[in-house]
């Protein structure tokens, strides 16, 4: 199906107004010119409010942040601004990849497509905020109960946000799964009956994911695996919903 979407938006010899291959590369690069910009944009925008972003990150800690050179507070700074860059760049990401793959798909779900975009940012947040307030700090209060049986815990600004990013960006990415799957089903990639059936190595899949990036305890697992599963159980929900819509749309066209 995919390739069939690819021959239909680079091969349209019926229309007089299709682009030649060339033609297409031009478009694609234009557009992904566009998403450079908006994320460098973005991130110029967060840069000149990064102070407050951090400072309330780091609201809570009993201590401060300790530079061991000239250079990490730029990076933190940096890697604050370029997440918040992304967040808000990603809508405009995927205006701009739908409106390069838009001639392949049908009119019928072009317009339902365009409902999806607003979602991604969303999901991200969720995600992201699911990570922060929920995973990060369970990890990090096992991480500082482990350190004091005979250390001295100090944090660098650098160590502590990097692994603040790793404890949360993963989960804003993990979050979009709802929307990838209903983008993918419109377009006819992915359906419902698909989905069920990889339901096993999918979950087998989240698992690792789970239990790699939390503590070793059974009820941190859980904590992370079971939202993650429900994710997808939506996800193929979400699925079979649009599907059926689609199938029952074509079935009245045809009729």
């Amino acid at each position: 199906m995919l390739r069939r979407l690819l021959q239909r938006s680079l091969n349209r010899k019926a229309d007089p107004n299709a682009q030649s291959a060339v033609q297409h590369l031009e478009e694609l690069r234009r557009r992904l010119i566009t998403i450079f910009t908006a994320f460098i944009v973005s991130m110029a925008a967060a840069l000149l409010g990064v102070e407050h972003i951090y400072n309330w990150l780091v609201r809570n800690l009993d201590q401060k942040l300790v530079l061991l050179g000239p250079s990490d507070v730029i990076w933190v700074y940096m890697v604050l601004s370029g997440v918040v860059g992304v967040i808000i760049t990603l809508p405009i990401a995927a205006y701009q990849i739908w409106k390069f793959v838009q001639p392949a798909v049908p009119d019928a779900s072009s317009r339902s497509v365009r409902l999806v975009i607003p979602l991604i940012s969303i999901q991200f947040i969720l995600g992201i905020s699911f990570g922060y307030f929920v995973l990060f700090p369970m990890v990090l209060e096992f991480m500082e109960r482990m350190a004091d049986r005979g250390f001295e815990t100090m944090y660098t600004a650098q160590k502590y946000f990097a692994f603040l990013v790793h404890m949360t960006v993963p989960f804003g990415v993990l979050f979009e799964m709802p929307v990838v799957i209903v983008f993918l089903t419109k377009l006819g990639i992915l359906n419902p009956e698909r989905l069920a059936k990889s339901r096993k190595m999918a979950y087998f899949l989240l698992c690792i994911i789970a239990v790699t990036i939390t503590p070793p305890d059974i009820m941190s697992d859980l904590i992370v695996i079971v939202p993650l599963f429900l994710l997808y159980e939506l996800s193929i929900g979400i699925s079979k919903a649009v599907y059926t819509k689609h199938l029952r749309l074509t079935q009245a066209g045809n009729g």
